[in-house]
């Protein structure tokens, strides 16, 4: 189980000390920012596919949570098969598309990986090898590939985020979280990116966890918003418009809000029940 007060005490010190649970900035990674667009590789998914297929629940409220207390021996360790493929593979001789789809579902695998690693944990906070002002297993050395040590965070603002710079990447990845964005049913291809990047920033904008009103007025937004604004404009009025954009149902409500902006994120494991 999670150690008790420990979510209270993350919450004091970021309100406390502002800044120090501050997401990473995208700060590229030069050696990975490679690529052979004449390159016509598919790298194969189809184990990702088959255990999202098996342990991926969608709920009534279009949520995705997964089964993993149900997961089987056999499961888990095709799921290490399957990170270890990848890791097999130099995605530098990819192109730019498969790339981004590999590395997405890399991320995500590693994810649930981390998940299963640690059964008795509520919380991704409490996974992983950080100490108490870093938790959670972003910082830590998972897999290796091409000769490089790489982490959770590597990948999400030192690969995805400076290279395509696309803000629909905080949509895609997922922290096995409720608060985070949908874990896509369908694994990442060159042929699905577009789909999926798409699918999955509709999905999050119309659901209350992302962005809703409350009753009184606040304009309630997920965290993601806060940690990653620069991604979104970098500026209250450019977010707004963004979100304007995207949800034509309130756009003129959203574009004329100059009220309270609440931010929230639920950091539950994104678990369903066993069955």
């Amino acid at each position: 189980m999670p150690r008790p007060g420990r979510h209270l005490l993350l919450l004091a010190i970021a309100v406390i000390t502002p800044g120090v649970l501050a997401a990473p900035a995208s700060d590229l990674w030069p050696f990975w920012n490679a690529s052979d667009d004449t390159s016509a590789r598919q790298v194969e998914h189809g184990a990702w596919q088959a255990l999202l297929d098996r342990y991926l629940v969608l709920t009534d409220d279009d949520r995705t949570l997964f089964r993993y207390a149900s997961v089987e021996a056999e499961d888990s360790a095709a799921l290490q098969d399957y990170v270890s493929s990848l890791a097999s593979i130099d995605p530098r001789g990819l192109a730019r598309p498969e790339q981004m789809a590999y590395w997405i579902n890399l991320y995500n695998a590693l994810t649930v990986q981390v998940v299963l690693d640690h059964p008795r944990e509520s919380s991704i906070l409490d996974m992983g090898n950080g100490w108490f002002l870093r938790p959670g297993p972003w910082n830590d050395r998972l897999v290796t590939i091409a000769g490089k040590s790489v982490t959770l965070n590597d990948i999400e603002h030192r690969i995805l985020r400076p290279i395509w710079k696309d803000h629909r990447i905080h949509y895609a990845v997922n922290c096995a979280s409720i608060g985070c964005p949908n874990l896509a049913p369908q694994a990442y291809s060159r042929a699905n990116l577009e789909q999926l990047l798409d699918a999955g920033e509709k999905s999050y904008l119309n659901h209350p966890r992302g962005l809703r009103f409350d009753d009184r007025g606040r304009l309630v937004l997920s965290s993601i918003f806060d940690w990653y604004i620069v991604d979104f404009g970098d500026s209250r009025a450019s977010l707004l418009e963004y979100l304007a954009s995207r949800r034509g149902d309130i756009a003129e409500r959203l574009r004329e809000h100059s009220g309270t902006v609440r931010n929230e994120y639920d950091w539950s494991l994104n678990a369903a029940d066993s069955r």
